[in-house]
């Protein structure tokens, strides 16, 4: 309800309703769920950075919307539960490394920055390391359509890719379902579907019920 309807939500996305009803609209920084433009029944999380008429880039890892840069502010690292080697993505050029603890858990540890948009909305990324998206052209959000990015950088598949290569584009304003809210439910990777135990194991208590 924050921007309005379109038939994207609703049950079975309704051909015969057409653009939004309504008239709120996303601002930069909000986490927004929608109907990837690759292909319509996949749904995607991720953050608004670019507004339509907006110019977004990337520059070393650093996002420069419409000529200035973003500000970042290097904090605690963040520490991810993993089950193997392959989900730390240990690459050149990145300060991310994995550990064991005392128990033998195997942990991820990826630098965390805090950015903070023009309009004031502040929040956290992850920098695994340099990507092939660290640095890119500059792109102009079209009419109708924004600039997302996910927070977790160098392993997001989003407006700086094509649908064609994986990506998601520039998001149409229909594509949009709705403003992410709370978290519902949180875990750190390392339950199994075969061991329901695992599931409360995992679950990341503190995360259940915050707020964005």
């Amino acid at each position: 309800w924050p921007y309005g309807y379109s038939r994207y939500s609703f049950p079975f996305s309704p051909s015969f309703i057409e653009g939004r009803w309504g008239n709120g609209r996303p601002v930069r920084g909000d986490i927004v769920v929608f109907r990837s433009p690759a292909d319509t029944s996949v749904t995607v999380v991720k953050r608004v950075i670019g507004l339509p008429g907006d110019r977004v880039q990337m520059r070393n890892g650093a996002v420069i919307l419409n000529g200035e840069e973003i500000p970042q502010i290097r904090i605690a690292d963040f520490l991810e539960s993993v089950t193997g080697e392959e989900e730390c993505p240990t690459g050149a050029g990145g300060e991310t490394r994995l550990e064991r603890s005392e128990d033998e858990t195997l942990r991820c540890r990826v630098a965390r920055y805090r950015e903070t948009l023009p309009n004031g909305q502040s929040y956290t990324i992850l920098d695994a390391g340099i990507s092939t998206a660290d640095t890119t052209p500059e792109y102009e959000v079209p009419a109708g359509r924004y600039f997302l990015l996910g927070d977790d950088r160098d392993r997001s598949a989003d407006s700086r890719f094509h649908p064609r290569n994986g990506g998601v584009g520039f998001v149409p304003e229909e594509n949009i379902v709705g403003r992410v809210l709370v978290i519902f439910w949180s875990t750190d990777g390392t339950a199994s579907w075969l061991d329901p135990l695992s599931w409360f194991r995992a679950a990341r208590w503190e995360r259940i019920g915050e707020s964005f």
